[in-house]
This record gives structure tokens, C-alpha cells and sequence, in this order.
């Protein structure tokens, strides 16, 4: 093997996020990125591009080089978008090259708490008896956010008014200022406004309860038992970069999750390391059976294809 192949990386490098900062996705990218950092000393860069449900950033990346400079940090939405959008200038499956797992996190159903609402059965009453009265916000059209509350309406026969924003942040910013008023938002980005009675938490959308939130039930066992929804995120590469690069960024992310300091972060915020193995094949087989199973799920929630 020539010296080339042997010393990534070079140069600093950049992990793309499809979102505003402050999000779920932007979170992980940044304690994911201060980590490498000091693994690899070489920079790693967190560039925010967001818009289109991540489809911008992801583009982005897609037609960019292909020499290990260049990563996009993907999440559920890229899996989703595959079937929701009519037209993509990019295939998650064909442009993109799965890198590693970087984490999963519950979705939590929280609102604001001027609402006289505190279970998810109250949720359930009000928006029957109020139809079209509450506000959903997402990170974005077609985001695993946005398909929660789809499924949550489908499995409840409920009329909630879907609000999609470029981000968790801005989406979160409007549910504190009182201009929607729920969310089925990643836990990290939710956790600590919850923790300080800013926004109350109704149940998270995983089978089961969080390690981090336990006292917060699971909308499974709050009266939707078929109800489950993980959001998951990770890296990715353009399509055509040369092998020896892939393997040796899966390994240096692998070392990286496995850091006290990023286990440290990844709990106070509410985020699940990746089991092992975390390899470049497992992460790429996971990939497909997602885009798989978002396939059909964007079928049955009769959301149009944008």
C-alpha cells in the first residue's frame, strides 16, 4: 500500500449538516467533530446547510470530492426522502456511501405548557375535540419528526395542523415562544428545556422508556401500542471514495464514539451509542432496510410526494 493510502487524514475535513444549528443532528456532528479533532489533530469542521429536509447539505456533499474532505452527517429524513420527494438531484443509496452509525435517539412528544394538556390521552381529547387547533412543528417536510406526528394522526384519527420549519432550533424557538405548540422532536434538542419546566414531556416513540427521561412513558404503553419510531443519524461519504478512506474513517469514528469524553456527551444529551459491530457493510445494509421501511410508511400516512 502507497504512502497515500496510509495517512488519512491529510488535511482538515468537514462534516455537512443538513440542518439549522442547535438541532439533534447538529449536536451529535459537533461532539462527534471536537472528538476527531483531538484523535487525528487535524480540524474538523461542522458547516451547516440547511433546507429542503436536509436535501440541500446532502447534494452538497454528494457532488462533492471524493478524497476524505467531505462528509455528510445523515439522519432518518434522508431514509424517508427517498419516497417522499418525487425528485432528487441525489440517491441516498447510489450517491451517497455509507460510513458508520453515529447514534439513535427517541422522538419525544412534548408542547408547550400554557396548554391544559399533561398525558398523551389529554393530547388525544384535545385535538378531537378541537380539530385543527394544534400545531405540530418539524425540523422539516418528510423529516422522522415530521413522519412521528403523521403516524401519531393516522393511529389516532386525529386533525393536527403539521408546521415544518428549516431545523429543530427555529421549530423549538416558535414552540417556547408559544407560536406552536407541539413537537415530536429528537430528545437532545428537547431534554434540557423539559428538565428546566420549559416544555412538557407527554411520552417518547420508542418501544421502550428512555435511560435518560424514565419517568417519561412511551406512547406504546400511554394507549398506542403499534406506535414506534427511532431517529437515527450518521456519516456518509460521496459515492466513488476510494475504500482504504472509508475504512479508515469508519475506524477512527468507531474509536471516536467510544471515548469517555464522547460517551460523556452523548449521555447528557440523550443519545444512544451504535452497538458493535459498526462496520462500513453493517451501517450500508441498515441504510437500505431503512429507505425500505420509510418506503412503505410514507405510503400508508398519505403524505404527498413533494
Amino acid at each position: 500500500m502507497s504512502q497515500s493510502q496510509t495517512d488519512w487524514p491529510r488535511q482538515s475535513f468537514t462534516f455537512v449538516v443538513g440542518y439549522a444549528p442547535g438541532g439533534t443532528t447538529d449536536i451529535i456532528a459537533r461532539i462527534v467533530a471536537k472528538e476527531l479533532t483531538t484523535q487525528t489533530g487535524q480540524t474538523v469542521i461542522v458547516e451547516n446547510k440547511a433546507g429542503a429536509s436536509s436535501n440541500i447539505g446532502a447534494e452538497y456533499v454528494a457532488n462533492g470530492p471524493t478524497i476524505g474532505t467531505r462528509f455528510y452527517v445523515g439522519t432518518t429524513a434522508n431514509a424517508i426522502n427517498k419516497s417522499l420527494y418525487k425528485k432528487l438531484n441525489y440517491d441516498i443509496e447510489k450517491d451517497l456511501s455509507a460510513v458508520a452509525l453515529l447514534g439513535t435517539v427517541p422522538n419525544m412528544l412534548v408542547i408547550h405548557p400554557g396548554l391544559p394538556i399533561h398525558t398523551v390521552a389529554d393530547y388525544i381529547t384535545f385535538a378531537r375535540a378541537n380539530p385543527g387547533k394544534l400545531t405540530c412543528a418539524s425540523s422539516g417536510a418528510g423529516s422522522a419528526i415530521h413522519m412521528s406526528c403523521e403516524l401519531f394522526k393516522i393511529q389516532t384519527n386525529t386533525n393536527i395542523l403539521h408546521v415544518p420549519y428549516k431545523g429543530s432550533n427555529p421549530a423549538l424557538s416558535d414552540l417556547l415562544g408559544g407560536q406552536v405548540n407541539s413537537i415530536f422532536d429528537n430528545m437532545p434538542s428537547v431534554l434540557q428545556q423539559v428538565r428546566a419546566g420549559k416544555l412538557r414531556a407527554l411520552g417518547v416513540t420508542t418501544t421502550n422508556r428512555s435511560l435518560f427521561a424514565p419517568d417519561i412513558p412511551t406512547l406504546a404503553e400511554s394507549g398506542l401500542p403499534e406506535f414506534a419510531v427511532q431517529a437515527w443519524f450518521g456519516l456518509f461519504a460521496p459515492s466513488g471514495t476510494e475504500q482504504f478512506i472509508m475504512k479508515q474513517v469508519n475506524q477512527a469514528v468507531v474509536q471516536a464514539l467510544s471515548s469517555v469524553a464522547t460517551k460523556t456527551s452523548y449521555e447528557h444529551a440523550g443519545i444512544a451509542s451504535p452497538q458493535l459491530p459498526n462496520s462500513v457493510d453493517s451501517f450500508t445494509v441498515f441504510v437500505g432496510q431503512e429507505v425500505k421501511k420509510w418506503s412503505a410508511v410514507v405510503k400508508q400516512s398519505g403524505v404527498e410526494t413533494q
